[in-house]
């Protein structure tokens, strides 16, 4: 299992590079990344998230019921204008659960850790607030920068103990 980066460490704020050679060594790291997010009981996980700042995220919104969806170079390519609230929390923030707007559905363009193209086509749900989510974390966005500066505010000491120390307990 892969060591899960926690807010304050920089790989989370960076924009995480294109992926350009599809090889066992890419599997590899899918695969392990795969595993730490099962592990951890995430819903997704992205590459900055273990120190990797490459465009590669891996989310399942099934509980295991579906292999994981691999997205390699994820583009949001159409949002609609319906904006849905809902709580999300992350792996990186753990402790931390906010009320987040986001757009009730996406498409996303992507391709596979063999370097196939596919499109996900108006996901909604939790499957479309996972690709964004998952996908800000690529572009180094966190989900608490969604959010209203009051709310912000509400966990500043939990977000400040994280950076610190590395985790909510610490």
């Amino acid at each position: 299992m892969m060591s899960v980066r926690i807010y304050g460490d920089p790989v989370l704020r960076k924009t995480a590079s294109q992926v350009e050679v599809f090889d066992e060594k890419l599997g590899k790291f899918v695969d392990e990344m795969t595993e730490t997010m099962l592990e951890a009981d995430g819903v997704g996980l992205a590459a900055n998230q273990v120190g990797m700042a490459r465009q590669v995220a891996v989310i399942d919104t099934t509980g295991g019921e579906q292999p994981p969806l691999v997205l390699i170079n994820p583009v949001i390519t159409a949002k609609s204008e319906e904006i849905v609230e809902s709580d999300e929390g992350c792996l990186s923030l753990p402790g931390i659960t906010l009320p987040v707007k986001r757009p009730a559905q996406v498409s996303v363009e992507a391709v596979d850790q063999y370097g196939k193209p596919f499109s996900i086509r108006d996901a909604s749900g939790l499957l479309a607030r996972a690709l964004q989510h998952e996908i800000d974390h690529l572009n180094g966005i966190l989900f608490v920068d969604h959010v209203s500066a009051l709310q912000r505010t509400m966990v500043s000491g939990k977000l400040k103990k994280l950076a610190k120390t590395g985790s909510v307990n610490g």
